[in-house]
């Protein structure tokens, strides 16, 4: 399962998100064997957490998160992305969403290396600063409705779910697999609930501009102007014969 559009409309072009996911994509294309076989760049930019806590590679700390390591891992992050960041930047202004942005990734970098300082396994992807804007999402539109593409086997449905049991959800696996699953499978756990708390931390002066729990009581926690309505796929349902 995983968001594919949300019911929230932004009123502004996205312009920092749009040039956020171009970046990502060019350079991953860049750094990969059938593209620019720029492999060293990988190597150069990623975060090596060993080499941070010395005061060696510093740069990491924001190069490594316009890196992917595969096909799904920008796919996935830039989705995200796409579905979370435009509601953002309508809120924090271009310039307020793109050090929103960059300060969610740091803290999502140093929440990893807190986890483990000492290894020297290289972290790249911007899932942590995505995390980010996601936990920002969540304090400006708990209830706003975000359509969910679940796969059951062998066919799909789309189901709109409210954006705080999306997030909240995901924020929870991040803290099970985290405590669970460790630091040996590959993923940054850490690093995307660091993210996520951050963006929720970042949001709360928005937030309590707009009036806090007064404004959640004025918009019932969805977007303070009217939600999309997505027509229904123009396919025809197949029905089994009996």
């Amino acid at each position: 399962m995983f968001p594919i559009r949300d019911h929230n409309p932004a009123l502004a072009t996205p312009y920092v998100t749009w040039g956020i996911i171009a970046l990502n994509v060019v350079l991953f294309v860049l750094t990969m064997p059938w593209g620019g076989n720029m492999g060293a760049l990988w190597e150069s930019w990623a975060l090596y957490p060993a080499a941070i806590t010395q005061g060696a590679y510093l740069h990491g700390l924001v190069t490594h998160m316009f890196l992917h390591a595969g096909v799904m891992h920008i796919a996935g992050n830039m989705l995200f992305l796409w579905v979370f960041g435009d509601n953002l930047e309508d809120q924090l202004g271009h310039l307020g969403f793109a050090a929103f942005y960059l300060l969610g990734g740091l803290a999502a970098a140093f929440a990893q290396i807190a986890a483990d300082p000492t290894t020297g396994v290289p972290m790249v992807g911007a899932s942590g600063a995505i995390a980010a804007v996601m936990g920002g999402y969540l304090l400006l539109f708990p209830r706003a409705r975000v359509d969910v593409l679940f796969f059951f086997l062998i066919f799909f449905r789309i189901f709109p779910i409210p954006a705080w049991l999306v997030l909240g959800a995901w924020f929870g696996i991040q803290l099970f697999n985290g405590t669970t699953a460790g630091l040996g499978d590959g993923v940054a756990y850490w690093a995307h609930a660091g993210g996520f708390a951050a963006g929720v931390l970042m949001m709360v002066p928005t937030w309590l501009k707009r009036g806090g729990a007064v404004f959640w009581a004025r918009t019932h926690g969805q977007p303070p102007h009217p939600e999309t309505h997505y027509a229904r796929s123009s396919i025809p349902v197949v029905r089994r014969r009996r």
